[in-house]
């Protein structure tokens, strides 16, 4: 079983229900995401990586800080999200400026029934916010056993 992304992002919630919306990320990214249309966007690029012992996930986050995140695991869901705003105040005798800025994402992903969810560990490190997920004793590849013949 794989790591599956988790999309609630339709701004009108569940008022259109069609499987072909679901079916088709391409567009329903188009369809839905208004990012799309300026030229932006807001979701960290994420890796997945699947080993015989555990899930190695990955997800760039340049710019923010390990305080900047909030991490939880609910109805075996990995929810993602940071937040982190700046303002500069500058005051001379001829000019005040103001700079400000805010960042924000948020990124949910569906954890199959093979991962334990109380040995899940995160790390932030160099901008990239990594996870291993470990999975069940039952779920890890087996090596198969060597009969002998006698």
């Amino acid at each position: 079983m794989s790591l599956v992304k988790f999309r609630n992002r339709r701004p009108f919630g569940n008022l259109i229900i069609s499987d072909f919306f679901d079916s088709d990320p391409i567009l329903d990214n188009r369809l839905w995401n208004t990012d799309f249309f300026n030229g932006k966007s807001q979701e960290p690029a994420l890796n997945i990586k699947e080993t015989d012992d555990a899930y190695q996930v990955e997800l760039a986050a340049p710019g923010f800080t390990k305080k900047d995140f909030k991490v939880t695991i609910d109805d075996g869901r990995l929810n993602i999200s940071a937040e982190k705003s700046q303002s500069k105040e500058e005051e001379e005798e001829n000019y005040t400026r103001k700079e400000f800025s805010y960042n924000s994402f948020e990124k949910r992903l569906q954890l199959p029934d093979s991962v334990k969810d109380e040995n899940v560990k995160a790390k932030y490190k160099d901008g990239i916010l990594s996870f291993d997920l470990v999975k069940k004793e039952e779920a890890k590849a087996k090596k198969p056993k060597v009969i002998e013949i006698a």
